[in-house]
Formats: structure tokens, C-alpha cells, sequence
């Protein structure tokens, strides 16, 4: 196996409103046992479970892919999605039946990109509790977190590394408490989710190499709502963030959670690519680190070419966002070598870049790489320019530097009418005009 893949069973076992009005059981919970793979388990830890739990299940053994560093177990809405347009949470009761403590995160996940809100808990052994996932949150600045009527699916997380086996018990799986419809806020932009199928206008669709030997493998497309065959259009790619999971950011780590070239283009004008980062030993995406940096630029060198030739990406026109671990590999990746660096025309980053130390991001070596850029521009959000400022002068190129006032780790100031959002779409549609 590339990683445990252990039976978690959640039991709809009833429902209650835990002191709310109006509660209701969710569409999809009335069967009486559900249940997901479980992915992510420390080397070495145990999973029991509530039903049907394997005899001795084990964590992956020797040769297996590193630790994620959490656990989870992710259980989708019915085709269509949860509508909670009118509720405040989304809730569940969490017992802990196993002999150490746990600490959780109940996620109630959106449709698309990063959209998530948690409840957080640290249970005892023995111990249970209400979790309720409280849809109406806002970031600092009071942008929405997530849009309640595109609720895709309910996510329990367990953080850390578990001594002996685990057994955790889900049930009571209900939306409560009443509130008007819940209405986006003005020129919020909309993302599509991301399915499997054929590329179409519109659209956002996993893609594959020619002749991809590891399925797992997938970068996202998403081509424009005006798209036309047989012209260039410009191409704006996108890196994610690195796995990470605490109760203020839920990054996946994944292709699919790339919100920001959505963001900038408004979804017309401009075909957007989210890649993996890859690791090929393991067959998988890598959705922490940088899996194998080198396997990353070749999966990127062979992704590029396949847009350029499949929906006319303009290799003139090409460039490269990302966000946290993203934005750190415009520089760790995008300019590891002369081939790659010679599809930029431009950066934007966002909430770190290069050089700042991260997982080998070195000061000296994104200095070394700096020198093989040769677009015209670059483009910040929420970084410091007397931080990053002598970089770009290495580069050679034009840095604007704004701060989106989001407050948050996370990319929904891209989707908003803002004045940083406006200047990055400027600077886009002038870079690529």
C-alpha cells in the first residue's frame, strides 16, 4: 500500500439538537453505518475501529511515504451538496473510545477551493462532545469562510501523533439553528468545483499527462468561459499551499484548492492550471513538502507543453502564482532550471516566497535562482517588501508589494472586490496584454 488506508466507521446512530430549535439530520445520514478511507496516519500508529475493524491494522511499515502528520477521514454529501443556506452550524457528537487522548477537528468543507469552517476539541479517554462547525464564520475583516449552500462533504480530523490505537466514534450528524439566506457578499467571484471529464468553457477538471503511468497524478484545468479553439490564450498556473490543518487554516495541499488564479482572471481571458508537486516513488501528489523538487520541474515541463498543444496556452503569456508553500515555489521550483524559467513572464506571490528558509528555501540559494528569471514583473500580496525587496532587485525586475487587510492565512481575499484584488487583476491583464 502507498499509505494506510484503515476502515473508519462513523455511525449515524441518531440525531439531537444539543439545545438548538430546528434541528435536522443531514440528507445521506439515514442509512445506519457509513463509512471513508483514512489517510494519513503516523508510521507505526493503530486505527480500531467502531464495526468491522481489521484484525491488527497497522500503520504503513518500512518503505512507505512520509508521515503526514494527521489523520482524517472525510465523508461526502450526497451529489449536489449540502444546502445549509439558512443554518448556523453544521454539528456532530465526537465519543473518544480509546485509551488515549485525541485531539479533532470537525470540518465542515465547501465546494470548492479553500472554503472550510472546524470545531476543535481535545477529548480524554472516554470522553464526548458536541462539535459545531459554525457556518456564518468570518475571517478577521469579516469575509465569509465558506458559501453554506455548497456544503460538499464532512471531514473529522485527528492532529498529531497517536500513541496506541485510536477509536473514535461520529454520530448525531445534524444542521441546526434558523437564519435568513445566506446572500454572498458583492462581486464575490464564483469557483466551479472540480470534477473528472472532459475540459470544457467553464469548467475546472482534473488533467493528466499523456500516457501517465501514476493516475494519482493530476494537475487542474480550468479553461475560460469565453474559450475558443484555434487562438493562444494567456496561461496563469498556480501552486498550493502545503497540508496544513489547525482550526484557523485547512490547506489540503492539493491542486484542487487553488482559488487564486479563479481570482484574478474572474474565469475569462485566461485558461488557469493548478499543479501538483509530485513525488513518483510513491505514485502520489505530494500535499506536503515539495515532494521530489526535481520530479516536480519535469511533471511541470511535460504539463506545459500539453496545455500549450491541447487548448493553446500561449508559452509567451505564461505565468506563475501560488500561495504559501506555492508562493515559495515560484522561486524554488519555477526557476530551479533555465528550461522552466524560461516559461515566466511574470510572479505573483502570495503569504511567503522564496529565500525565506522553508524546507531548504535558503537565503543564498533563491538568490542563485533569482538570476535565471526573465519575466518583467513581479506581484506581492501580504509579503514584506524590506524582507523580500533585495530579492527582487536579483531578479532584475519591477516588485509591487500590497496587503489584502484579510487577516488570515488563506486565499478568499482573491475572490472578493477589494482594492488589493483589483491591483492584482490589473497587473495581470497589463502583463499579459
Amino acid at each position: 500500500m502507498l499509505f494506510s488506508r484503515r476502515r473508519f466507521t462513523l455511525g449515524a446512530l441518531a440525531w439531537f439538537a444539543a439545545g438548538r430549535t430546528s434541528a435536522a439530520p443531514l440528507a445521506g445520514w439515514e442509512r445506519a453505518v457509513a463509512t471513508a478511507d483514512l489517510r494519513g496516519f503516523q508510521r507505526g500508529a493503530r486505527i480500531r475501529c467502531r464495526h468491522r475493524a481489521p484484525r491488527g491494522a497497522v500503520g504503513p511499515g518500512p518503505g512507505a511515504p512520509p508521515a503526514l502528520g494527521y489523520a482524517w477521514a472525510t465523508f461526502p454529501a450526497p451529489p449536489g451538496g449540502w444546502d445549509l443556506s439558512r443554518r448556523t452550524v453544521l454539528a456532530a457528537r465526537v465519543v473518544n473510545r480509546g485509551a488515549e487522548p485525541a485531539e479533532l477537528i470537525l470540518w465542515a468543507v465547501g465546494a470548492s477551493g479553500w472554503d472550510a469552517v472546524p470545531a476543535a476539541a481535545r477529548l480524554a479517554p472516554g470522553e464526548s462532545c458536541v462539535l459545531e462547525c459554525p457556518l456564518r464564520e468570518t475571517f478577521p475583516d469579516g469575509t465569509p469562510k465558506i458559501d453554506p449552500g455548497r456544503v460538499a462533504a464532512l471531514e473529522l480530523l485527528l492532529r498529531g501523533r497517536p500513541r496506541g490505537p485510536v477509536a473514535l466514534e461520529l454520530s448525531a450528524i445534524h444542521a441546526a439553528g434558523e437564519e435568513p439566506a445566506w446572500v454572498a457578499p458583492a462581486g464575490r467571484v464564483p469557483v466551479p468545483e472540480v470534477t473528472d471529464g472532459t475540459p470544457a468553457p467553464g469548467r475546472r477538471v482534473r488533467v493528466r499527462l499523456a500516457g501517465e503511468s501514476q493516475p494519482a497524478l493530476h494537475a487542474v484545468l480550468q479553461l475560460p468561459e469565453d474559450w475558443t479553439p484555434g487562438r493562444r490564450w494567456p496561461l496563469l498556473v498556480e501552486y498550493p499551499g502545503n497540508l496544513f490543518h489547525v482550526p484557523g487554516c485547512r490547506s489540503p495541499g492539493l491542486p484542487e484548492q487553488g482559488v487564486i488564479a479563479a481570482g484574478m482572471t474572474l474565469g475569462r481571458g485566461s485558461i488557469c492550471l493548478g499543479l501538483p508537486f509530485v513525488d513518483r516513488r510513491w505514485g502520489r501528489i505530494a500535499e506536503s513538502g515539495w515532494g521530489n523538487p526535481d520530479e516536480t520541474v519535469a511533471y511541470a515541463l511535460a504539463m506545459l507543453p500539453q496545455v500549450r498543444d491541447d487548448w493553446g496556452a500561449d508559452p509567451a503569456n505564461t505565468v506563475l502564482t501560488g500561495f504559501s508553500r506555492g508562493a515559495l515555489a515560484c522561486g524554488y521550483i519555477g526557476l530551479r532550471d533555465d528550461r522552466l524559467s524560461a516559461w515566466w513572464k511574470g510572479f505573483h506571490a502570495c503569504q511567503h516566497y522564496d529565500g525565506d528558509g522553508w524546507n531548504g528555501a535558503t537565503w543564498e540559494g533563491a538568490m542563485a535562482r533569482a538570476r535565471r528569471f526573465r519575466g518583467r514583473s513581479v506581484f506581492h500580496t501580504d509579503n514584506s517588501a524590506e524582507r523580500f525587496q533585495p530579492l527582487m532587485d536579483a531578479m532584475g525586475a519591477p516588485a509591487t508589494f500590497v496587503k489584502s487587510g484579510l487577516g488570515a492565512h488563506a486565499t478568499a481575499m482573491f475572490l472578493d472586490d477589494r482594492t488589493s484584488t483589483r491591483q492584482v487583476r490589473g497587473w495581470y491583464r497589463d502583463l499579459v496584454s
